[in-house]
């Protein structure tokens, strides 16, 4: 059974998960299909953008907590990390997604519970309806986010709002949610609207759209001189050695519509 489905159009990854009967909730084998999804989408040079999304009614409503409790062995190879990234499989499910090297776009209606929370916040930008249904659900069951929730909320909402969402495991709707930092923008079919940002995106350098998704999350957590020699670095491989930079530029003059190469060209 595919838990996770993957079709590509016009450079543009459209994922989605596929348990609607069961509102998206994870199970072991969605997390797994996830890591590999993003991992092969990684290593696709001619990707511009990736939209993810759920089937059905919702999101994603959260770990499916019952059906994942009667696997304690799996639960237990599941926490164990791996040396070369730091994260165990819970996390990567989540954290691969910031390793694709292009714009990742959540686009969420229903339920965005828990663990769907954390990979809608895995993304770089989520778009969502007014009335979908978000709460960092764990506080519920006694027990905390671990899908790399605890970083990618203080980086969205800020260190106090990131503690009350978790410590009251409140439900919100689509609306205080982009108050709150929380969802980047409201549409009533976020999937359409994230496609369409997506499109826009493809327009600009696929190598300079790159370097900046690059730059932002590596900032978070460095100092400012280790941001500025990276600001350095980044700047002179775009103008320097990426093919990209000199076809929009030179688009740009002709006013011409700029037929880009692979990423990293």
């Amino acid at each position: 059974m595919t838990l996770v489905t993957t079709r590509i159009d016009g450079g543009i990854a459209h994922v989605r998960l596929a348990r609607p009967e069961k509102l998206n909730a994870l199970t072991l084998d969605t997390l797994t299909e996830l890591v590999a999804t993003a991992r092969r989408l990684r290593r696709d040079r001619t990707l511009r953008a990736v939209v993810i999304a759920g089937d059905g009614p919702s999101f994603c409503s959260g770990l499916d907590i019952a059906g994942t409790m009667r696997q304690p062995r799996r639960i237990a190879a599941a926490f164990v990390p791996a040396p070369w990234r730091g994260t165990n499989l819970f996390q990567e499910a989540c954290w691969a997604w910031r390793r694709v090297p292009v714009p990742v776009i959540a686009a969420v209606h229903g339920h965005c519970y828990g663990g769907g929370l954390q990979i809608a916040l895995a993304a770089d930008f989520r778009f969502a309806t007014a009335g979908s249904k978000w709460s960092v659900l764990e506080g519920k069951w006694g027990i905390i986010p671990d899908m790399t929730g605890v970083r990618s909320l203080i980086e969205v909402v800020g260190l106090d709002v990131a503690k009350r969402l978790t410590m009251t495991a409140e439900q919100i709707d689509g609306a205080e949610a982009a108050r709150l930092g929380l969802v980047s923008e409201l549409h009533d079919d976020p999937v359409e609207a994230a496609t369409a940002f997506a499109q826009r995106l493809a327009t600009r350098s696929p190598d300079a759209v790159a370097a900046a998704k690059r730059l932002f999350d590596g900032a978070v957590t460095s100092s400012a001189r280790r941001t500025f020699g990276r600001e350095r670095r980044e700047q002179l491989r775009l103008l320097l050695l990426r093919r990209n930079t000199k076809i929009l530029q030179k688009a740009a003059m002709t006013k011409a519509v700029p037929e880009f190469r692979p990423r990293g060209s």
